[in-house]
């Protein structure tokens, strides 16, 4: 499985091919998922371009992106969106239109409140496991473990010459992941490395591009798009 992460965090200042409105991002997934994409991860964004969990601002995400692809469509729930975990948890209770999946960081505080809120509410969750955090030993001893819908393991190594080493690392130490199914991602300087790593491995893992990771090609050029991302990932052997 390929997933396309289309806009992260990043906001316009990042480029012109970030996708910071609904519409954009709708045209982004869309554009993805012709080239190969099989699942989409989005931030929605608040009207000023900013990482948000607001209702209205989920819903017409997902709206727009659903009239666009028919492909699982999931969201952030980053503390930086929301820093107070009660009130990140009330969000998602809040939500009028729900995703198919939702990423839970494992090391933020409130993480097993907020996992409970989308499975309560019937949404997959995506365990993200951070390397250089405790996420990976807080997953092991979670009783909520079991339940999720795969593990992100996210590696934030972002240097080409020491990712894959961080990559094995974090792999490790998530271990069995209590059976769940494993998407292994890098971050800019170390997310080509680590998407071909995915690849090699093979082990069923799973694997993501898209200009939340990086906004470059294996060549160090601007990618035009997340299309044109993943019909690169797709080339060099990322996908399945």
């Amino acid at each position: 499985m390929l997933q396309v992460c289309l806009n992260g965090p990043r906001g316009a200042g990042d480029g012109a091919a970030v996708p910071v409105s609904p519409g954009a991002m709708a045209e982004a997934a869309a554009g993805a998922v012709a080239a190969g994409a099989q699942d989409v991860h989005v931030h929605p964004k608040s009207p000023c371009g900013q990482d948000t969990l607001s209702p209205r601002a989920v819903a017409a995400t997902l709206e727009a992106i659903r009239s666009a692809v028919r492909v699982p469509v999931g969201v952030t729930t980053g503390a930086w969106a929301e820093p107070d975990p009660r009130a990140r948890a009330e969000r998602i209770r809040e939500w009028t239109t729900l995703p198919d999946h939702a990423s839970v960081n494992w090391h933020e505080p409130g993480a097993e409140e907020v996992a409970a809120a989308l499975l309560d509410r019937g949404v997959g969750v995506e365990a993200g496991l951070w390397s250089g955090t405790d996420g990976p030993a807080r997953f092991a001893a979670s009783p909520l473990a079991p339940r999720v819908l795969r593990v992100l393991a996210e590696v934030t190594d972002r240097d080409p010459e020491t990712a894959e080493d961080t990559a094995r690392e974090l792999l490790e130490a998530i271990g069995a992941a209590h059976g769940r199914p494993v998407l292994l991602h890098g971050q800019e300087g170390g997310a080509w490395p680590v998407l071909r790593m995915a690849r090699r491995l093979g082990l069923g893992l799973a694997a993501r591009i898209g200009l939340e990771d990086t906004l470059v090609l294996p060549d160090g050029q601007w990618a035009r798009s997340n299309a044109e991302l993943v019909a690169e990932a797709l080339r060099v052997g990322a996908g399945p």
